[in-house]
């Protein structure tokens, strides 16, 4: 399953599932086919995952507290980590603060 991701703020963009529930976990949202990050609650969601950002780098395992995968030493390499997957999604609020537009998914 995909999720897209929109604002008025930024385009869209669509991440696959297991990727986007990580990030619904740590912005405080619960997976559900559709949704929405209230302007009020941009910062917070901001603030979560800058948090996870800054974390990321301390686990040894694929430099991600976030990893669902088990990787071989050589895939671990070529990790794609949180912080590739968590970009659209930051952009996206940052923009979206800026502009005081809310960010919603669907699936």
């Amino acid at each position: 399953m995909l999720y897209r991701f929109q604002s008025r703020a930024s385009p869209d963009f669509v991440m696959l599932e297991v990727h986007a529930r990580q990030l619904f976990d740590i912005v405080g949202k619960t997976p559900a086919p559709q949704g929405i990050i209230t302007v009020e609650q941009i910062p917070a969601a901001i603030a979560a995952l800058e948090s996870a950002l800054a974390r990321e780098a301390s686990n040894p395992h694929n430099h991600d507290d976030y990893a669902v995968e088990g990787h071989a030493n050589e895939a671990e390499k070529q990790h794609v980590g949180l912080h590739q997957r968590a970009a659209p999604l930051l952009h996206m609020l940052r923009d979206s603060l800026a502009e005081k537009k809310d960010v919603t998914w669907k699936t």
